[in-house]
């Protein structure tokens, strides 16, 4: 069929290095990611998400801008010309307007009475829910240090370069201030150091051990002890010992194949993630390098699992992979462990999921930050619906079979 196809488009016989460069041709990264099993609740999830993201921009824009006037007490608010002029940086296809008047739940405008100019300000309901984050943020300050020191107990050299920490600073549920209030305040724990190789870079340290080693446990360990000891486990648990929990997107065909290799890869002996390892020393044998590609799992799974929303963005995570000691393409490493993992691309970036932390599109153990974002996300979805007249409050909401919020009338804006 192939040596057809040619001499149909070449009008010539094929040569056989031409049949053998075809042949040999593997497939790029971007067809590999457009050839994976798509699962639509994360698909109608992260189509949401998008627009919370772009909507996430403009909130962090407002709330950076100072009043003038502290006797006014006046709310803080930003010209709607300056995020026209935006609009391209923040993905705004029409215009900075035109998406503020889709979400008037979280964004109003007004025309100011003294710079004889729109602005935009966030609603009260908007407000609320920052108020509401930032209030569950604070009072979790325990639980962040503890993934602070988890994410350094990780590194190889125990420590990680602040800039890589800042890009996912709000995956971690840290403060906005996390320099001075976290970092600075547990001078015990952490410090800022110069980088030897790059000027002006800061790494953080750990210099204390609040966590003793033996508590340092991987939350796949904590899910292996839980299924070893139901009473009604139907697999062997010596199997449990090094496994990963699999759940695949509905429609993927498990071949015979496929589950031999990932039943020999479950088997397969790994150092943790928060044990020490000679990279060299494992890259020697075929074993060695499959096992160094389990740790890199069992890294990527633990990192996914100290976050708020057990989802990152693939180009954050790309930051800690030399420090982690992982010599892969992480991107690969999800699309070629998609009973693990979900890599969805929409909104301008790809964006993995924990597929064990989700069902029906919402967290099965869903944390106070978590629930106050996600009302954010709710607000996003309700759009322009929702609004009596006369009422700022959202009618008319229910949950769609996925668990996403969805208003009961079917029309939706573009």
């Amino acid at each position: 069929m192939l040596i057809q196809l040619l001499s149909k488009l070449n009008h010539k016989p094929p040569t056989t290095t031409t049949i053998l460069l075809l042949l040999r041709r593997k497939t790029t990264s971007a067809e590999y990611v457009a050839s994976r099993n798509r699962d639509p609740t994360f698909e109608k999830l992260m189509d949401k998400y998008k627009n919370l993201f772009k909507v996430i921009s403009i909130q962090n824009l407002i709330l950076g801008t100072t009043t003038t006037t502290k006797a006014t007490a006046s709310p803080p608010a930003v010209s709607v010309d300056f995020l026209n002029r935006l609009s391209q940086r923040l993905h705004l296809n029409r215009g900075a307007t035109h998406f503020l008047r889709k979400y008037p739940h979280i964004f109003h405008i007004f025309h100011h009475p003294t710079k004889l100019q729109p602005f935009c300000t966030l609603t009260e309901s908007a407000l609320k829910i920052t108020q509401q984050e930032a209030a569950a943020i604070n009072a979790s300050l325990p639980l962040v240090i503890n993934r602070l020191v988890r994410m350094l107990s990780m590194s190889v050299t125990k420590t990680l370069p602040l800039r890589a920490i800042f890009k996912v600073f709000r995956e971690l549920g840290l403060p906005d201030d996390f320099e001075d209030s976290v970092i600075l305040k547990k001078s015990n724990l952490f410090a800022l150091v110069d980088s030897g190789i790059e000027p002006n870079t800061h790494l953080l340290k750990l210099v204390g051990d609040v966590i003793p080693k033996s508590e340092l446990v991987a939350a796949v360990d904590s899910w292996r002890v839980m299924e070893c000891c139901k009473e009604d486990v139907g697999v062997d648990r010596n199997e449990i010992l090094y496994s990963f929990k699999h759940s695949y997107p509905p429609g993927m065909k498990l071949r015979r194949s496929f589950k031999a290799k990932v039943k020999e890869w479950e088997k397969l002996k790994y150092v943790g993630p928060y044990e020490v390892v000679e990279i060299g020393e494992k890259r020697k044998s075929k074993i060695g390098t499959m096992e160094m590609e389990k740790r890199a799992v069992g890294i990527v799974h633990e990192f996914l699992s100290l976050t708020v929303e057990k989802m990152v963005e693939v180009e954050k995570i790309s930051h800690f992979r030399k420090w982690f000691g992982i010599d892969l393409n992480i991107r690969d490493l999800f699309l070629d462990h998609p009973g693990i993992f979900y890599l969805s691309t929409k909104g301008y970036r790809h964006t993995v999921f924990l597929r064990e932390a989700y069902e029906r599109g919402c967290l099965i153990e869903p944390n106070p930050v978590y629930e106050a974002r996600r009302k954010l996300l709710d607000l996003v979805i309700l759009g322009r619906r929702g609004l009596s007249r006369g009422h700022s409050e959202p009618t008319s909401v229910r949950q769609g079979d996925d668990g996403i919020d969805e208003l009961k009338t079917d029309s939706d804006e573009d």
